[in-house]
């Protein structure tokens, strides 16, 4: 006979507790326990699902060998660069995202991509026709090999899996699924915890790669306990600005390669295009220089970038100066206003700053701050900078110009971009050989050379 009881949980990471708590003991965030009424019949569970059981023994870690992971590729580059190099055999990844921000059809276009391996499709939020038709729209190259099953039910879903044998499972989305062990609705903790636990073990018993979609709350987080990020491999964040045409798919978490990658996507009418050169989305095209605007050269995992920082700078009339940035948090450009106000005399205090980040991008590599004081130094001057000069350096407290790593790296993608100069922290010096680059390398020390040298 079924067990029925009453538990409550944390939305946060999942903690359970008999009672209703005010604070969760496990992460200490309040008000986040929620009543559910679960029913786990152990018949079903031993009849229908067993669960990965591996007998084990230790092992000296000497005696381990190391083996090397094998990866199918995508037949999407950014996607696998994001990936680590491809898809690893067992793995399981979870894709989260904005809604309609393109997880879907990242998914299905990567499962029509990959045309000489069986990829079973499983929907449970649009019908076999709705998905036909998105992917008649994003190929137009037959699939022999895409299967789709529109299921909820986990246990049916493994059903048709064991019959079919297919070489890759995507499951959009996990919210949806609902196992029959747990009487609960779709979608509650209890479900997502059951749910991403037997596809995780079905993944690593038969080295099956499992692609998970899903959703987010309203603060951007992923729906659901924080324990589902624990158990996958690999969380994939899915982003973008609606007003502009381009996705980022950026690595959170990634137990076969490095999580600070980035892959770009430019959304078409006919599916995803790779944008294997982001530069050409973040820097504007314009005729003349405007002031306010400087080119920065930051690093997002392995890939130099060129992006464009746009700065306005206005006498304020409502009294209190405002402040505001896109795509760059608020408090460091606070920061870097104190610096200039404080360590180098620059009177902001009674202005308005707006600072935006071309191209709908948010970034957080340090080595933008000078491109970013360049861009307000230049809007409150009203000269503007010459359009082929770059900048990569961070921000001291001081007003000093600090080295950024790898600044080799950086000054080479500036200088196949045909930039004439670029500004760099002069302790970045040490070891760069200056004859290898065509383009002028200017090293500073303080942000007051660099306003000499560019307003003077």
């Amino acid at each position: 006979m079924a067990k029925v009881k009453t538990l409550y949980y944390c939305k946060n990471c999942g903690a359970q507790s008999v009672k209703w708590l005010g604070r969760c003991p496990e992460c200490n965030q309040f008000g986040t326990f929620e009543e559910e009424v679960v029913m786990r019949d152990e018949k079903v569970l031993k009849g229908q699902f067993s669960p990965f059981v591996q007998q084990c023994s230790p092992k000296l870690i000497d005696d381990i060998e190391a083996t090397q992971f094998p990866r199918t590729k995508t037949g999407l580059q950014e996607f696998d660069r994001v990936l680590g190099g491809g898809i690893v055999k067992g793995s399981i990844v979870l894709l989260g995202g904005e809604p309609g921000i393109g997880k879907s059809t990242l998914l299905l276009q990567m499962a029509l991509t990959l045309s000489t391996h069986k990829v079973l499709y499983i929907s449970g939020e649009e019908s076999e026709s709705q998905l036909k038709m998105r992917a008649s729209r994003i190929s137009a190259v037959p699939a022999p090999n895409c299967y789709v099953l529109t299921e909820t039910n986990t246990q049916q879903i493994f059903k048709h899996i064991e019959e079919l044998n297919p070489d890759i499972v995507i499951v959009d989305s996990i919210q949806t699924m609902q196992s029959s062990l747990i009487e609960s609705t779709a979608g509650s903790i209890s479900q997502l915890k059951e749910c991403a636990a037997e596809f995780q073990h079905f993944a690593k018993r038969t080295a099956c790669p499992v692609f998970l979609i899903g959703h987010i709350t309203k603060d951007g987080t992923l729906a659901g306990p924080k324990i589902l990020e624990h158990i996958v491999d690999t969380v994939l964040q899915f982003e973008g600005d609606r007003h502009y045409g381009y996705r980022m798919v950026r690595c959170i978490k990634n137990r076969f390669g490095s999580t600070s990658e980035l892959g770009i996507f430019e959304m078409l009418q006919d599916g995803l295009r790779e944008v294997l050169n982001p530069s050409e989305i973040l820097m504007s095209q314009h005729e003349e220089d405007f002031s306010g605007n400087a080119i920065a050269c930051i690093l997002e995992g392995n890939r130099p970038m060129m992006i464009e920082t746009q700065a306005l700078v206005s006498s304020a009339v409502y009294g209190t100066p405002q402040r505001n940035a896109a795509g760059y948090d608020i408090r460091r450009m606070n920061m870097l206003l104190a610096i200039l106000e404080k360590r180098c005399r620059f009177k902001l205090g009674a202005k308005d700053v707006f600072l935006n980040i071309a191209g709908g991008m948010r970034v957080e590599d340090p080595a933008i701050n000078v491109a970013i004081v360049a861009a307000i130094l230049s809007s409150a001057t009203d000269i503007a900078i010459d359009s082929k000069s770059c900048f990569a350096g961070e921000l001291g407290l001081n007003g000093e110009v600090r080295p950024v790593p790898r600044i080799a790296q950086r000054i080479a993608e500036a200088d196949k971009l045909g930039f004439n100069r670029i500004f760099i922290s002069k302790y970045n010096l040490k070891g760069l050989r200056i004859s290898d680059y065509g383009l002028k390398i200017i090293s500073i020390s303080k942000i007051e050379e660099m306003f000499n040298l560019l307003f003077q």
